[in-house]
């Protein structure tokens, strides 16, 4: 890499970067500072260890160079007290009396660098460099984690019946065990939530979580997916690979729809769960592994054991707790909660309707809540997420209206959709009585206007994107201007 390039990059990641000098010679403070300005660090000094001590206190530094001789107190003791008290600030000792002695030293209580004067400039930037980079990697894994906490925290299974929060308490319970636990429940009801919200709070959550969703692949693959594989193991087995436990290990492994692997995979994971231990694909060697297994099912499994086709060994291997999901037709109480939950992460996923308080602003008309409240959601939370983010795209001011909603959740309502100028049934319901009256209205509305919406939308006193949804949704042909 040319020089001017390094230099650059070295400028970018300094950015923001703050350093303290502590050295008792001012010589050695003013030519740091120089150099560690030109890269674009801001570099405070300190000219003995006391006055270094106290701006360590006053405020957080991202890199210490710290002299070890000096006057009032040695560098080595300084060192140690901000080691003792879990300060973990990197620190590079710098000395004139260089020794393998004090450089072991130096390291063994906790500096991550020694240099000697004079040093090599260049190396100083680069080894600053180079520290500096891993802890802001560090530190962003630290991040990414914590979010990831709060993501899937319990706060964000939303439920407010008795049965959700029995549920809430038994999670609370098992995430902290090394028990293999069973999720329940039909389609969409938020079974993978659940388990990385048990992962999440659990000791193992600084390790992987790794998803396998057994329904979608053939057994070959599957295998090489869980096990791994040797190169050579198979026709495509072009180099070694390692598998989901082995990712997985010190952490946890979730296995979607269980109840579809075939019985020799059923076997091998029995032994895995029995002895801690498995084969990759084409290899002789047993790797050991300490994975927790979560699996979900949407299949009654004791069913499939009675039918001889799920093994009832693994079945009690993997039921030791169960956690049942109920579907949301039978806790409708929580569809007010989840629609302002949902409302709120689309909101801010599509930078809009979002409030000052960062919650969304959206509601739902009261005839339209009712629609979603006497829907039977077949496909559970999930297909209410999706009506709630088709909701938010389309919507244009923040009471929403009936019209947002799919064909298919109006029709199971019981509310027709129209074509053409049908003639209203004998036992029409109240919304489409309304949206007779509706369609009728914007019709007469638009004739007067000649065809034009736009005029249209402002003697109705409504959104042109609103109008325009109507329409499409009342199925009124638009004529041409002058027709």
């Amino acid at each position: 890499m040319p020089e001017a390039l390094m230099v650059e990059d070295r400028k970018t990641t300094a950015t923001k970067a703050r350093l303290l000098v502590i050295d008792d010679e001012s010589e050695i403070r003013e030519g740091l500072e120089l150099l560690l300005s030109m890269e674009g660090y801001s570099v405070d000094l300190a000219q003995n260890a006391t006055e270094g001590e106290s701006r360590l206190e006053a405020r957080v530094y991202d890199l210490v160079l710290l002299d070890v001789m000096m006057p009032d107190r040695s560098g080595m003791d300084v060192l140690r007290d901000l080691r003792e008290r879990g300060d973990e600030t990197p620190v590079f000792m710098i000395t004139a009396y260089g020794s393998v002695e004090a450089a072991v030293s130096a390291l063994k209580i906790g500096a991550n660098d020694y240099f000697q004067k004079p040093w090599d400039n260049e190396k100083l930037l680069l080894e600053i460099d180079r520290v500096l980079a891993g802890r802001r990697l560090q530190n962003e894994n630290t991040e990414l984690k914590r979010a990831l906490k709060q993501r899937y925290n319990f706060t964000n299974i939303i439920g407010k019946g008795e049965r959700m929060l029995r549920l809430l308490d038994l999670v609370g319970q098992v995430a902290s065990s090394r028990s293999t636990i069973l999720i329940t429940g039909e389609t969409g009801t938020g079974k993978e939530l659940v388990a990385k919200a048990i992962h999440a709070n659990s000791p193992r959550a600084e390790h992987a979580f790794v998803a396998v969703n057994s329904g979608s692949l053939p057994t070959e693959l599957l295998e090489s997916t869980l096990f791994g594989h040797v190169r050579g193991a198979f026709t495509s087995a072009s180099q070694n690979k390692k598998g989901s436990f082995e990712v997985a290990d010190k952490g946890t492994i979730f296995f979607d729809e269980i109840g579809t692997i075939g019985p020799e995979t059923q076997a091998k994971l029995l032994r895995v769960i029995q002895e801690k231990e498995f084969t990759p694909l084409g290899s002789n060697d047993t790797i050991k592994v300490d994975a927790r297994i979560l699996a979900a099912t949407n299949a009654d499994l004791r069913k499939l054991v009675d039918e001889g086709r799920f093994r009832e060994d693994l079945y009690y291997r993997l039921n030791v707790i169960n956690i049942v999901l109920p579907p949301l037709r039978e806790r409708k109480e929580d569809i007010p909660l989840l629609v302002e939950h949902f409302f709120t992460k689309y909101c801010a996923e599509n930078e809009k309707f979002i409030g000052p308080d960062g919650k969304s602003v959206l509601k739902f008309q009261p005839e339209a809540m009712q629609v979603l409240m006497d829907h039977n959601w077949p496909g559970n939370v999930r297909e209410l997420e999706n009506v709630v983010e088709r909701a938010v795209v389309l919507a244009a001011e923040t009471m929403v209206p009936v019209d947002v909603f799919p064909e298919q959740l109006l029709m199971a309502s019981g509310i027709h959709v129209r074509q053409g100028d049908g003639a209203l049934p004998a036992d029409a319901s109240l919304y489409e009585m309304v949206a007779d009256y509706e369609r009728r209205k914007i019709i007469e509305v638009l004739e007067k206007t000649n065809w034009s919406q736009t005029d249209a939308a402002d003697i109705l006193r409504i959104p042109l994107s609103t109008l325009n949804q109507k329409i499409k949704r009342l199925n009124i042909e638009i004529k041409r201007r002058g027709q």
